[in-house]
């Protein structure tokens, strides 16, 4: 089989699997198993479909970075639920879900999926590093548009797109996004920027919409080409735009490190992550197995089991 390696934006597929199954699916104990159940579905799921060989679930060490936060003050704030000075502040995350992640971690480590996440910095961008420096075709699985900055055509690097759920997934490569944005996907950071983005409280320019974003990228080629064409009185930018750009020059100035994803964190590569996938043996299944039954995790885990049993 030709070597694929996908890279899961981990926290959004679980997210997807909480909402999406029901929390009456529980333990014993009374804990909810929903998300832990629909997210080793999905894993199974995506890499028997789309023939990986290699895949690495990607992890928010830290998913509001200080550094982000003191460029945009604003951004993620709608989502924290408990500030904590000097370290990570607290997500809103359903108590339901919540209770599940240890038991995320701890299946998919028993399964021999690496997990791979980065102090100081986000899920996205594990995926911006490995997705740029992949020496083989690539699939990001992910519910975030952000993500699509890493499209490339040319080295085969594309999203599985789940904003319209497992059954209706998109495909999305360099001229998908050409086709629905109109920008390239080298543009999209600086088109997010312009356009703002309230899921991660980025509020824009004011006055500039998906459309104005995308002609004015169209024309300068990049945020920085069009605010140096801004400040030549014959460089074609009108009136209204140039003030709109003044009046957010605070804003134009931090957004970009904010929204361009990390594309060179010190990472480990994918064989010291263990990134290669190989069916489950040993002691290690028996636990998993045994899990399975304690846990009340159905046939997530045979479905698991068995799509990595192909990798013999």
């Amino acid at each position: 089989m030709p070597r694929r390696l996908m890279l899961l934006d981990t926290a959004s597929l679980y997210f997807r699997a909480f909402y999406g199954l029901p929390d009456s699916i529980r333990r014993p104990d009374g804990t909810p198993v929903n998300a832990v159940r629909g997210l080793l579905d999905m894993i199974a799921r995506l890499t028997t479909e789309y023939q990986i060989t290699h895949l690495v679930a990607c992890w928010d060490n830290d998913w509001r970075p200080q550094w982000r936060v003191d460029l945009i003050p604003t951004y993620k704030a709608h989502r924290v639920a408990e500030e904590v000075p000097g370290g990570t502040d607290v997500e809103v995350v359903p108590e339901g879900l919540e209770a599940q992640l240890p038991m995320i971690r701890q299946t998919l480590e028993l399964a021999g999926i690496a997990i791979v996440g980065a102090a100081e910095h986000e899920a996205d961008d594990v995926v911006g590093t490995y997705a740029s420096h992949a020496a083989f075709p690539v699939d990001v699985v992910t519910g975030d548009r952000d993500l699509f900055q890493v499209c490339d055509d040319e080295r085969n690097v594309r999203v599985i797109y789940t904003a319209r759920g497992m059954k209706n997934l998109e495909v999305v490569t360099e001229e998908t996004v050409v086709a629905k944005y109109k920008v390239l996907p080298q543009q999209y950071a600086d088109y997010a920027t312009l356009r703002g983005d309230a899921s991660d409280g980025l509020p824009g320019v004011a006055g500039i919409g998906e459309k104005t974003a995308s002609s004015l990228l169209l024309k300068y080629g990049t945020l920085e080409g069009l605010l140096a064409a801004a400040d030549e009185p014959g460089a074609g930018v009108s009136g209204p735009v140039r003030a709109r750009l003044e009046a957010a020059a605070e804003y134009l100035e931090a957004a970009p490190a904010v929204v361009r994803l990390v594309r060179t964190l010190e990472l480990p590569t994918l064989d010291e992550a263990g990134a290669q996938l190989r069916p489950v043996t040993g002691h290690r299944r028996a636990e998993l197995e045994q899990l399975a039954a304690e846990w009340n995790l159905g046939g997530s885990v045979r479905r698991l089991l068995a799509a990595l049993d192909q990798h013999a």
